[in-house]
């Protein structure tokens, strides 16, 4: 059984508590695009932990995580959550398997990251500047460092100086520090030790997986609308979050995935700039950013927030080839006497879908609302679904319809065991 869990919305949708509670029944879990930009927040019996790099799936004692091929890599902050997970896990290297293939972001990466947002002026995008979208551009323009090069000093030394013969200039003309290759080499060699034990090749571990028929968990990093491709350009990420990308960036034929559930909150959130048809600059948006407690758990920023956009879930569904929905945060909804529901779009009062808008005419539209009735009960402590107030089981009900797709599970709160199966 493999199964690919995705972000339906900007990211931040509460993928990192699905996954760790799918992951109890998992044999590997993995993570097979983004970098350290994205943030999965796992509260459970050894505490709070926001994670970055490695799979939520860690904290399964069974559970083997992976980092694959498509994931960038900070070694800092890698090393740091290696160990601040060695202190539960003192057999780590029995649970996390890293890819050489993976590229490594570094220091000049996060520092043409701050000379490009910069550099746009008004036209900024809002990046995390966590180096992610240099890393990608070094990647394919054939100048990329990955974990394998660490290997071979020697040869990592010389792609290191071309580099900085290529960045240096850039990096005087706008006033940064020029970097020498020397301490950048000893600095990353001195990370990647603690990285080093970890490495294997992830391709040959997942296909044996594969053909022994265990359950594979993979894990999507930011939001469906942060595709590289099909995601509000140019306020996206740098890499594919769509369920194709499990292919180039994990390693496995797309036949393989026998389920798709795609993660959305019951509102909608977004950080940074760009088009957000459903926002709500009131008080009933910080009413929600307040309950919902939603800052960003990468970069501490507040989140946008909004009334929840059916007609960006159509779109994840059908692109995706979503099987079911995971619905979070439902329990912040809780007291509102009335909650709208975007149903579709309008341009100069004629429908116009998603698909047929750039970022420049997302941000033109006029969301088309459906009022719903809320309720008063507090639903944290609910367990099961025909303990739900009849109007939260008619909110899930108005969004199976509207998607055709089914709402598998359900969160009320933070805590793994806050989740109610439908």
């Amino acid at each position: 059984m493999v199964t690919l869990i995705l972000g339906a919305q900007w990211g931040d949708e509460g993928k990192g508590k699905i996954v760790d509670l799918l992951a109890q029944k998992s044999d590997f879990v993995v993570r097979f695009h983004g970098g350290n930009n994205a943030g999965h927040t796992i509260v459970n019996k050894y505490g709070k932990f926001p994670l970055h790099l490695i799979p939520s799936g860690i904290f399964n004692p069974k559970c083997i995580c992976v980092i694959a091929p498509g994931v960038v890599v900070d070694l800092e902050v890698l090393k740091n959550e290696i160990e601040m997970l060695v202190k539960i896990f003192p057999d780590l290297q029995k649970k996390l398997v890293i890819s050489p293939r993976a590229h490594v972001i570094m220091p000049y990466h996060k520092l043409l990251d701050g000379i490009n947002e910069k550099a746009k002026g008004k036209g900024k995008t809002g990046t995390t500047g966590r180096g992610i979208g240099p890393v990608h551009a070094d990647k394919v323009s054939y100048l990329g460092i990955r974990l394998s090069d660490f290997l071979r000093p020697q040869e990592l030394k010389t792609k290191l100086e071309i580099n900085l013969k290529l960045k240096n200039p850039l990096l005087k003309t706008f006033g940064a520090d020029q970097l020498n290759a020397e301490p950048v080499l000893r600095n990353q060699m001195e990370l990647f030790t603690s990285i080093k034990p970890y490495l294997a090749e992830t391709f040959t571990l997942l296909q044996t997986a594969l053909l022994r028929k265990k359950h594979i968990l993979f894990e999507g990093a930011q939001g469906m609308f942060l595709d590289n491709e099909w995601g509000t350009y140019p306020y996206v990420t740098a890499s594919h979050v769509v369920s194709g990308a499990v292919t180039t960036g994990g390693g496995i034929a797309p036949t393989k995935i026998k389920e798709i559930m795609a993660v959305a909150k019951a509102y909608t959130t977004r950080v940074g700039d760009g088009p957000f048809p459903t926002e709500l600059t009131n008080n009933i948006g910080e009413k929600i950013r307040k309950i919902g407690s939603e800052f960003g758990a990468t970069t501490g920023r507040p989140r946008r927030c909004g009334w929840l956009d059916l007609e960006l879930l159509r779109f994840t569904a059908q692109i995706n080839g979503v099987s079911s929905w995971a619905l979070t945060k439902m329990d912040v909804l809780d007291g509102f006497k009335t909650l709208k529901v975007c149903t579709s779009y309008k341009l100069r009062s004629k429908k116009i879908n998603y698909v047929d808008c750039d970022a420049i005419t997302l941000a033109q539209i006029k969301p088309v609302y459906k009022s719903l009735p809320g309720w008063s009960q507090k639903i944290s402590g609910v367990k099961k679904w025909a303990d739900l107030p009849k109007a939260a089981k008619n909110y899930i009900a108005f969004i199976e319809k509207e998607t055709g797709v089914p709402v598998k599970l359900i969160s009320v709160g933070p805590e793994r065991n806050q989740t109610i199966r439908k």
